[in-house]
C-alpha cells in the first residue's frame, strides 16, 4: 500500500473511532428499566431525568437534580419495604426548575409535555421554606457540601478557590438563578477572595467565555470535566463519589471548612398530593436507617 494513502486511511480510521466515542461518557449512569424495546440515542433521544412509570404512576416524587444517583437503590429498597407501589415515577432536574413546575402545574421536554403534580418534592431548606404554603409535612434527611471536581491527575494543577481567577482556567459553573448550588458557590468565593474574586469568575470570565454557566450542573458539569471542556467544576461531593463510584477518570480538589456550606435536604409532602398515602409512606421511608444508609453510599451525610 502506497505509504501516503496507508497514513490517509490510519488519519481516518483514528477520526472515526474518535467520533464514534463522542458519546461515551454521557448519562443515564444509572441502569435503565427493563423494557420491550430501548431506544436512547445519545445526543438526540436521551432523557435521563425521567425515570420510571409515567402513565398512572401510583407514587410521584420530584428530586432535587443532584440526587439522581439515589434513586435506583432508594426506589429498590422502598418497594421492597412497600410493594404494593410497583409503578412510581421520578423526576430529577434541577429544583428551581422543578419548582416551577409544581407552581406553574406543566413542564415540556422536547415535545413531552409532563401534567403530574409531584405527591413528594425535595430540595434544599430555603427552598422548601419559601414553598411552605404549598406542603403539609416536611422533614430534614441528609446534608452535603461543597468541592471541586477536576479531570484525573488535575492537568491545571488547581488548589484553590483562588485558582479559578485564572484567565486560562475553564469552569463549568452552576447558574445561580435555578441551580441552588450557585448561590453557595458565590458565597464560598466571596469568603475566598471577596467580591474581586466573585466579579472575575462571575462576570469577567463569562463574558470572556472561560465560565460556562450551566442549566442542569448535575449533568453538564461531569461530562464538560470528562470530555475536556472545562478544568474544573463546583460540585457537591457527592456527585465526585459517584463519578468515582461508576469509574469516570475525574478526581477532587476539597474546599477548607471554613470557606464551606453545608446543605440541608428536605422532603416535603404536597397539599395537593394524588397520592396522599403514598406520599406519607414514602416520607416514613425517607426517615429509616435504609435510606440513611443510601445517602451516605453515595457521599451526603446525615449528621
Amino acid at each position: 500500500m502506497n505509504y501516503k494513502y496507508l497514513l490517509l486511511f490510519l488519519f481516518l480510521a483514528i477520526f472515526v473511532v474518535g467520533k464514534a466515542q463522542d458519546h461515551h461518557f454521557d448519562p443515564p449512569w444509572n441502569t435503565p428499566p427493563s423494557s420491550a424495546v430501548h431506544f436512547t440515542v445519545p445526543g438526540i433521544n436521551n432523557v435521563p431525568d425521567l425515570y420510571g412509570d409515567i402513565v398512572d404512576p401510583q407514587l410521584t416524587i420530584f428530586f432535587a437534580g443532584n440526587q439522581f444517583m439515589v434513586v435506583d437503590d432508594l426506589l429498590a429498597a422502598f418497594k421492597k419495604d412497600y410493594p404494593q407501589y410497583e409503578r412510581i415515577f421520578v423526576e430529577t432536574l434541577p429544583p428551581g426548575i422543578l419548582a416551577k413546575q409544581i407552581q406553574g402545574g406543566s413542564l415540556t421536554l422536547g415535545n413531552l409535555q409532563i401534567t403530574h403534580t409531584p405527591d413528594v418534592y425535595t430540595a434544599g431548606k430555603r427552598t422548601i421554606d419559601e414553598m411552605k404554603d404549598y406542603f403539609s409535612r416536611t422533614q430534614i434527611y441528609c446534608y452535603n457540601n461543597i468541592c471541586l471536581m477536576v479531570p484525573k491527575n488535575n492537568p491545571a494543577k488547581i488548589t484553590s478557590l483562588n485558582d479559578l481567577a485564572l484567565d486560562h482556567v475553564r469552569i463549568s459553573m452552576p447558574n445561580p438563578l435555578w441551580e441552588g448550588i450557585g448561590e453557595q458557590i458565590q458565597a464560598s468565593y466571596k469568603k475566598a477572595g471577596g467580591d474581586t474574586l466573585v466579579n472575575k469568575i462571575m462576570k469577567d470570565k463569562v463574558a470572556s467565555g472561560n465560565t460556562y454557566l450551566t442549566r442542569i450542573h448535575h449533568r453538564e458539569s461531569p461530562m464538560r470535566i470528562l470530555y475536556g471542556d472545562a478544568d474544573v467544576a463546583p460540585v457537591w461531593t457527592s456527585e465526585v463519589v459517584y463519578q468515582k463510584l461508576i469509574g469516570h477518570p475525574i478526581d477532587v480538589v476539597e474546599i477548607p471548612e471554613s470557606l464551606n456550606s453545608t446543605a440541608t435536604y428536605m422532603a416535603a409532602k404536597l397539599k395537593k398530593a394524588p397520592h396522599p398515602k403514598a406520599a406519607e409512606d414514602f416520607m416514613n421511608f425517607m426517615a429509616t436507617d435504609t435510606a440513611k444508609q443510601i445517602y451516605l453510599k453515595y457521599g451526603f451525610s446525615i449528621k
